[in-house]
């Protein structure tokens, strides 16, 4: 059976998020080991439950705005298997009108992570996530290069974090998640093997923005969404690329539950940028990477 096709309509919505965490499924089970969660939440003094799948649809239902779904599946390096993608694919199948899903698999598994993906793309999975400082795991490795050219011949995005992270940031170690995984440049060997395979960088790249800047003006496949920092931190050489030479490329992503699309959106307005540039950002960019217009 052929999955169903995201039915967002796009002129009833405002915005579309790409970066949205479901935490917990219909069971309970988190995403991440409870230690870690709180740290999390701590750290971003966020005080959002965590959502289901049916629970985050009404949500962004609620404020009239589209979002990408997903969980991280860091299993091996956590020895805790994430809430059910399977139910978060399904949901966000089921929400159709507000919600797009994306999958993630364990690169640590190998041939396995290979199948997994091709499995959960034929569940419906329209993209995945990875972040390779929760999951080990460092993309420009040739291991890896089966996951990176399986997902390319799907013909689906990835969202890969990068930068700074607030997951284990603060605990002895950073929970043993090493911050040099994520950083961008890592992304560019990717994009170089596989110039098929849309890549967004996930998060202004805190400490190395002019690598994820340069990245970005220079491979055609490679995005930059702006989740998990409010406007008011941007660096200012991300606020111009934006602005201006990458505002084709650049993407409303909040890091829900971590950050809200509402106070994403009211610090957002305090960069004033010109009606055009903020629609491509908000909705329109989304919509050309994700095959929705």
């Amino acid at each position: 059976m052929t999955p169903a096709q995201p039915s967002l309509d796009l002129d009833a919505l405002t915005a579309v998020d790409v970066h949205v965490h479901v935490q917990v499924d219909s069971t309970g089970r988190r995403a991440s080991p409870s230690a870690l969660t709180e740290a999390l939440a701590k750290y971003f003094k966020s005080s959002e439950e965590p959502r289901t799948v049916d629970q985050t649809a009404e949500y962004y239902r609620e404020r009239g705005m589209g979002a990408v779904v997903f969980t991280v599946d860091a299993t091996t390096n956590l020895g805790h298997a994430p809430n059910s993608i399977d139910e978060l694919i399904e949901g966000a199948l089921r929400n159709g009108d507000v919600l797009i899903p994306f999958g993630s698999v364990d690169p640590l598994q190998g041939p396995a992570a290979v199948d997994e993906a091709r499995r959960q793309a034929a569940l419906g999975a329209r993209g995945f996530k990875f972040h390779p400082s929760v999951q080990a795991f460092d993309p420009s490795s040739p291991d890896h290069v089966p996951l990176w050219s399986a997902i390319e011949e799907l013909g689906l995005p990835v969202v890969v974090h990068t930068g700074q992270t607030g997951a284990g940031a603060q605990l002895p170690g950073g929970w043993g998640f090493r911050l040099s995984l994520s950083n961008p440049m890592l992304l560019d060997d990717v994009a170089a093997r596989h110039p098929d395979l849309q890549i967004v960088m996930a998060h202004p790249s805190v400490p190395w923005q002019d690598e994820a800047i340069a990245v970005a003006t220079h491979k055609g496949n490679v995005w930059i969404d702006l989740s998990g920092w409010s406007a008011k931190y941007f660096p200012p050489a991300l606020v111009r690329a934006a602005r201006t030479f990458l505002k084709h490329k650049v993407l409303f992503g909040t890091d829900l539950p971590a950050l809200t699309p509402d106070r994403w959106l009211r610090d957002f307005e305090l960069l004033e940028y010109d009606d055009d540039v903020r629609e491509l950002i908000l909705k329109r960019n989304a919509a050309r990477l994700l095959g929705l217009e």
